[in-house]
């Protein structure tokens, strides 16, 4: 009786033997960095309802951070400023400008801006950004050089890898409590690096949570 198969297909179970665990290797490395909050979040930018530039605001014009987002030390999220706080200054600057012309509307009728949300967490993930700020952990190291971004966008992946990074050896991301907004704040002050545990101004050491409970509550 002939033979059905070739003499090669004999081979087949060998080479799947030796070949299948680099295959897998191979899938289980693609998914988890294809499929990761680094490749798949950072980067995320996108189009808002108005134009509005952080580079020209934060950064040409330095505004603080907290003018607009004033709630960021005494609340757990970092609010969205109403139109009446845009019109503070643009019922002088550029008042017919069709840019703006949302803003305008916003402040006229009451109606909320549909701004696109860019850093989100899941819901079962807490964050608070009172005892971050609190601590000496500065804007940019969570959200990137804002002030040079004309569109924000997304810097740093805010997976649950990234944060437990931090909140074992959060040295690297601390600074004095009075440059938390400071985008260009040089870690290196003096010719040194800064120590947390040195500044005669902090009235705590730092202790974030490793527990699961600290940000699954």
């Amino acid at each position: 009786m002939p033979a059905i198969f070739p003499r090669w297909t004999n081979n087949i179970p060998l080479a799947v033997a030796v070949l299948g665990p680099f295959a897998l290797a191979g899938l289980v490395g693609f998914v988890w960095y294809y499929f990761s909050p680094k490749y798949t979040d950072v980067g995320y930018r996108p189009i808002q309802p108005v134009p509005f530039s952080h580079k020209l605001h934060a950064g040409d014009m330095g505004m603080d951070c907290r003018y607009c987002h004033n709630t960021v030390e005494r609340a757990a999220v970092a609010a969205v400023p109403p139109a009446a706080t845009c019109m503070n200054c643009h019922s002088l600057v550029k008042t017919d400008s069709p840019r703006l012309k949302l803003v305008r509307d916003s402040a006229e009728t009451g109606e909320t801006i549909p701004w696109v949300r860019v850093h989100q967490l899941p819901d079962f993930a807490f964050f608070d950004h009172r005892p971050h700020l609190a601590a000496g952990v500065g804007c940019s190291s969570c959200h990137g050089r804002i002030d040079q971004m004309t569109i924000v966008e997304m810097a740093q992946p805010l997976s649950m890898g990234w944060c437990l990074e931090c909140h074992r050896n959060p040295e690297p991301n601390l600074r004095p409590v009075d440059q938390i907004t400071n985008m260009a704040w040089d870690p290196a002050t003096d010719g040194k690096a800064y120590d947390a545990a040195k500044d005669p101004k902090r009235k705590r050491d730092v202790n974030p949570p490793e527990h699961c409970s600290g940000c699954h509550r």
